[in-house]
């Protein structure tokens, strides 16, 4: 049942994208930050713990789990070091996903040659 949660809820999130892509003139770029600024709303609201607690990595492995999972560090960061944490926080709770995200583009650019769009 938790891999039924976790695809219906993460399939939505990407349907929601999708949708945003082809319907509106937004750019992809534009889309992930408002993903991610979303996850950081729905976290500061309270709600996007409770949707984690019941799709697990439906909600938490898209964009919108990222922008949580900054608020969630800052929150953190701030309990613990005061003021400071508000510039700490996000880098911390996020450090293992962006250095793998940088991991992995740079193997990819490393294995595949980039071709111009014309």
């Amino acid at each position: 049942m938790e891999y039924l949660k976790a695809f219906l809820i993460g399939g939505l999130l990407c349907l929601i994208g999708q949708i945003l892509i082809d319907k509106t003139k937004l750019t992809p770029a534009r889309i992930l930050v408002s993903f991610v600024c979303i996850g950081v709303l729905l976290s500061a609201l309270g709600l996007y713990e409770k949707l984690a607690e019941f799709a697990h990595a439906g909600a938490t492995v898209p964009l919108t789990g990222f922008g949580h999972n900054i608020a969630r560090g800052v929150r953190e960061a701030i309990d613990e070091d005061g003021f400071i944490g508000i510039f700490t926080g996000g880098l911390k709770a996020s450090a293992g996903g962006i250095t793998a995200a940088v991991i992995a583009g740079l193997i990819v650019s490393l294995i595949f040659k980039p071709k111009d769009r014309s």
